[in-house]
């Protein structure tokens, strides 16, 4: 390169540099789906990796890490790359595990408070899936039998133990448009809670739809939902898995509340649990939408207009609230289903996670570029 009246040669290359040891704390839901990622995502570039699963669902993941140590060993690489690290209710270690000065990277999926404490953590570059609140917005459909089909299958889908799951349904107080009538709120209301009915009372869907509740305090939430103010438009009950008798299930609870309760609404009530929330027109449904996803974030959004303008609005609002929205879903796919790259889960936007899954900076941000340079052969 020209430098003054001479010409210098250098040699250079460039390694990439792990950046450290990785933590990788699971959650009790879905310990394989939000391990995997970041468990990968730190191996492919290099870091060793401590599994810290929930002391309430360790096995699956610990499946997980024996297999990824047998392909280790197969490579005469050392099996403790990947290495579990348990704990118990009485005894939890994830604290300690999070701040020693090695551990550099953290992966973490569950509460907000929790979450925000990793975030907060000096010299640690932190992946986060917190809670959110989710939202589908009614403005007008074409068919309101298969909507409500749609959402139904939505809110029981794992007993809405899904972190996409949606809570918060905001109809207009007017009803919702279709092409040839106005469907009032409260026939609406109707529709949804005879098709939870119908799909939850079907022998060979409902049971295997709901799956288990996977934690007891789940079930007194639903209960408490029940006697929040506002009418109860489908009552929560148990439901024997064929499969599983001993299974703890639990069927959708619906409640009308008024957009004025905000604070019954702008938290995450998780579990089989929807709110039918009474707006005074759609532009409020898609005000109170972005704002509880600034708030307190949200990861996924659902939304039907069948007008293109109310549909790009929706889009628009949305998006700055950093929230990917489905529109007008009604045949075999549903708001809280995800695909593993066309859809970015969490868009680290909002304060639902600072990470997505898909974002290149998911695995770029796990490794350094480092530069060594020297004089060329052959000089100057």
């Amino acid at each position: 390169m020209p430098f003054g009246k001479s010409n210098i040669r250098l040699s250079k290359e460039w390694r990439s540099i792990p950046k450290g040891i990785s933590l990788v704390i699971g959650c009790s839901t879905f310990p394989t789906w939000n391990s995997v990622p970041g468990i990968y995502g730190s191996l492919i570039t290099g870091n060793t990796v401590i599994v810290k699963p929930h002391p309430g669902a360790i096995l699956p993941i610990a499946i997980v890490v024996s297999e990824i140590q047998k392909v280790l060993d197969e490579r005469d690489l050392d099996p403790n790359i990947c290495q579990l690290a348990v704990d118990t209710f009485d005894n939890m270690i994830t604290k300690a595990l999070a701040e020693h000065p090695e551990v550099k990277l953290i992966d973490y999926t569950g509460s907000s408070a929790f979450g925000t404490y990793l975030e907060t953590l000096p010299g640690k570059t932190v992946f986060t899936e917190k809670t959110g609140v989710n939202s589908i917005i009614v403005d007008s459909v074409d068919d309101v039998e298969k909507v409500a089909s749609n959402i139904a299958f939505s809110l029981s889908l794992y007993s809405g133990q899904m972190c996409t799951a949606p809570q918060n349904i905001l109809i207009p107080g007017s009803g919702v448009k279709t092409a040839s009538a106005v469907v009032s709120f409260d026939d609406f209301a109707k529709k949804l809670a005879d098709s939870i009915t119908a799909l939850i009372d079907n022998p060979k869907a409902g049971p295997f739809v709901l799956g288990a509740i996977q934690n007891p305090k789940t079930c007194e939430r639903v209960a408490d939902a029940e006697k929040l103010p506002g009418k109860v438009w489908l009552r929560s009950r148990s439901l024997e898995n064929p499969m599983f008798k001993n299974a703890r299930v639990a069927t959708p609870v619906l409640v009308e509340v008024e957009a004025s309760q905000k604070q019954l609404f702008s938290r995450e009530l998780f579990g089989p649990i929807a709110l039918l929330i009474k707006t005074k027109d759609t532009d409020e449904s898609i005000a109170l939408a972005r704002d509880l996803a600034l708030q307190h974030g949200a990861i996924s959004c659902g939304a039907y207009a069948t007008d293109e303008s109310v549909k790009e609005k929706i889009a628009d609002e949305m998006a700055f609230a950093a929230t990917p929205v489905s529109f007008n879903l009604t045949g075999g796919i549903y708001m809280n289903q995800n695909a593993a790259f066309s859809d970015f889960h969490v868009t680290g936007g909002n304060p639902a996670g600072n990470a997505s899954f898909t974002n290149p900076e998911y695995v770029t941000k796990r490794f350094t570029w480092v530069g060594h340079r020297g004089p060329a052969v052959g000089g100057t």
